[in-house]
């Protein structure tokens, strides 16, 4: 859903197009926003607008916190955005990809010490790339949060340090207090194993192993303790691996972990006043799952996805590891990315609301609730859809109760989500594009918060003397004089309730920029690690020659029919980057970068262009001498001949273990390539075969 309101569109005439692998498109009107959709009752608002919402909190007097991936954290005080940011993290984080400054959480005694908390992705060592010794570190700091919404930076203590951010996903990074007194943090398996990025997605390992904090739920005190109850406190070899003054040596269990073998627990919630945890964990190609979290627990990633063997739909059941509580397949619903989630406290909602579990999916842009089913477990219904991109679900006050909040992170906005039987007026919103003296003006913004409620007409007022009534949200008017004028509309919805008014200049004889992306070519195509540099060029008929500051990019990684953030928003004419590696083989046909640019005039009137960046593709070929026998890729055993998608310089594992052909036993003798029987291909630019020989033992 991308409702924008005013404070957005007064002067932005805003534009999108497709994209396309080919020239730079020709900006068009802006799509029509989508209202979400929610049971009868529910009332969905926009509090603020603000770009790529990641985590909120509220502090006991009514203030809510909420965190920017880019490195502020942003006060709201009654529903009204502070200007000043209370953090600013800007020069010290990594905001590349999912990093960035990820969750903020009050402590429960923060009317007494002030104390605030927050996981985010530093700059240690100067680099924000990805792997090596040099990559970012993901981090738990405690600040205290004034009366006058700032943090003083001498305030600030790490608590939790040194946990390798290697790539642009997969960091987790949510925080929540339990009844204990304890501070839970969740951290992702960091996409690849360290020190290894050729073993990536279901090869990645780090999840099983107990020495490192990746892929698992930390608990620690609010100085960064080790409460003496956590599971592996007392092991041989037990040590804090966290230590900000730095890891403590040897290879046993992580004194801070309280359960492990997760994916990525992007978010997860707590059961109100208990040490009841519910975490979300995102899966890789079949299943998303809800865990309860369960001291010293193993929820068996990368064995097990969802409730199945990785990699199975069918290969399912109990086994030696934890089951998730739910678990729902990328296949049956068309969801895939789950985040967010929420308990419904008790008398908030109605029956049978109180109590049950919501949770968000990133793909589908829907929210669910937990049912539970008969003879145990759940099923899960919609309470809303077309919620645009819901990262993170939460319960806040609002008047004399409370309501849900969630933060959409591809609209760039906080919702809140409240329940009443009476009807609730629409809300205007439109933005304008001039033509010369002709001006497009859209209210398809405008929505009604009421589910099942809609808005049926559009009241114009032009500012030049001239009004007119519609029942469509666009609308065409020819301006008497090239000069500013003030707007207005109103909106009404199918009871009839009118909107409160709505008003921005009008820069009648105006004309918005054009933008091009100049450079790749569309027809490039780029290697792993090879250095990207994408140009655009703007320009106005008022204005002229844009200066390069005008130009605002942002790339996405386009994934499995989903997009990542991976760079920017960054202004200026270029952009460097590097091309990134498939996370595996299997979503070699699936994923490439987009690169948009945003061109804004001296009006702040935007245009746009959008470019696919794709990956070069290589064919690799597998075979065995004598034939069909089997070799592993990536550690996944293949039967010959066998053909697969990879990219130029995407290093592939290779092993050709001694085996069985046509009932007659072979050991290995030899690949194609000169390479041992275990060793790593670097993909090269064109297809090539590799065979593996074996001699008749």
């Amino acid at each position: 859903m991308r409702r924008w309101p005013v404070v957005l569109t007064a002067v932005a005439g805003l534009v999108a197009a497709a994209v396309s692998a080919g020239a730079a498109p020709v900006p068009t009107a802006a799509p029509a926003p989508v209202a979400a959709v929610a049971p009868a009752g529910f009332t969905d608002t926009i509090v603020t607008s603000l770009a790529n919402p990641t985590g909120m909190a509220w502090t006991p007097d009514g203030r809510m916190l909420v965190t920017q991936d880019s490195g502020q954290l942003r006060v709201l005080r009654d529903g009204v955005l502070l200007a000043k940011p209370a953090l600013d993290l800007t020069s010290r984080i990594c905001p590349q990809g999912e990093r960035g400054l990820l969750s903020v959480v009050v402590d429960p005694n923060f009317a007494t010490n002030s104390f605030v908390y927050f996981f985010w992705t530093h700059n240690a060592h100067g680099y924000c790339g990805q792997n090596g010794p040099d990559a970012p570190e993901n981090r738990v700091t405690r600040a205290v949060l004034g009366d006058d919404n700032t943090i003083a930076p001498s305030s600030e203590r790490v608590l939790v340090d040194h946990i390798s951010a290697q790539r642009f996903n997969h960091n987790g990074g949510d925080l929540h207090f339990g009844a204990d007194q304890r501070l839970y943090i969740s951290v992702g398996d960091g996409g690849c194993v360290i020190d290894d990025d050729t073993r990536c997605g279901p090869l990645n390992t780090n999840s099983r192993r107990l020495d490192i904090p990746h892929g698992k739920i930390l608990r620690v005190t609010r100085d960064g303790g080790v409460p003496a109850t956590n599971p592996y406190v007392g092991a041989v070899g037990a040590r804090r691996c966290t230590l900000p003054s730095g890891v403590q040596p040897g290879t046993g269990p992580c004194t801070e972990t309280f359960a492990s073998g997760l994916r990525n627990p992007f978010r997860f919630a707590q059961l109100p006043g208990t040490d009841q945890f519910f975490v979300n964990d995102v899966g890789q190609d079949d299943w998303e799952e809800i865990d309860s979290l369960v001291k010293g627990a193993d929820y068996g990633w990368n064995v097990r996805e969802g409730p199945c063997v990785t990699g199975s739909t069918t290969s399912c059941g109990p086994t030696g590891y934890d089951s998730p509580d739910h678990a729902y397949s990328h296949d049956a619903t068309g969801c895939g990315s789950i985040t967010g989630g929420a308990f419904v406290p008790d008398g908030v909602w109605p029956a049978p609301y109180g109590g049950s579990y919501l949770f968000a999916d990133y793909v589908c842009g829907k929210i669910f609730r937990l049912v539970p089913a008969a003879g145990g477990g759940y099923t899960q219904e919609e309470f809303m859809s077309q919620v645009s991109v819901p990262v993170h679900l939460a319960f806040g006050p609002y008047r004399d109760t409370q309501a849900l909040y969630y933060l959409d992170y591809g609209g760039g906005a906080v919702h809140r989500v409240s329940y009443s039987s009476t009807n609730s007026p629409p809300v205007a919103s439109f933005w304008h594009r001039p033509d010369g003296l002709t001006v497009t003006l859209d209210g398809s913004a405008s929505y009604d918060p009421d589910s099942g409620d809609a808005v049926t007409s559009w009241r114009w007022n032009f500012g030049d003397g001239t009004s007119t009534r519609s029942t469509t949200p666009r609308v065409i008017h020819a301006y008497p004089a090239a000069q500013t004028y003030r707007a207005t509309l109103r909106v009404v919805d199918r009871s009839g309730a009118v909107s409160a008014p709505v008003s921005m200049d009008v820069y009648a004889g105006e004309h918005a920029p054009t933008v091009a992306i100049t450079a790749p070519d569309p027809t490039a195509r780029f290697s792993v690690g090879e250095s990207v540099t994408v140009r655009a060029s703007a320009s106005d008929a008022e204005d002229g020659l844009l200066a390069p500051g005008a130009v605002t990019w942002t790339v996405q990684l386009r994934h499995g029919g989903h997009n990542h953030p991976y760079a920017g928003p960054q202004g200026g004419s270029s952009l460097a980057l590097s091309y990134p590696a498939p996370e595996d083989l299997a979503s070699t046909d699936n994923s490439y970068l987009v690169a948009t640019a945003v061109a804004t005039d001296s009006r702040g009137l935007t245009s746009r262009a959008v470019q696919k960046l794709l990956p070069r593709k290589v064919a690799l070929s597998f075979a065995t001498s004598p034939a069909g026998g089997q070799v592993l890729v990536n550690d996944v055993s293949r039967l010959t001949p066998v053909s697969l998608v990879s990219w130029a310089e995407y290093v592939v594992r290779v092993k050709a273990p001694d085996q069985s052909i046509g009932g007659v036993p072979y050991t290995f003798a030899s690949w194609s390539d000169g390479g041992a029987r275990l060793h790593s291909i670097v993909t090269p630019r064109t297809a090539a075969t590799y065979t593996a020989r074996f001699t008749r033992q």
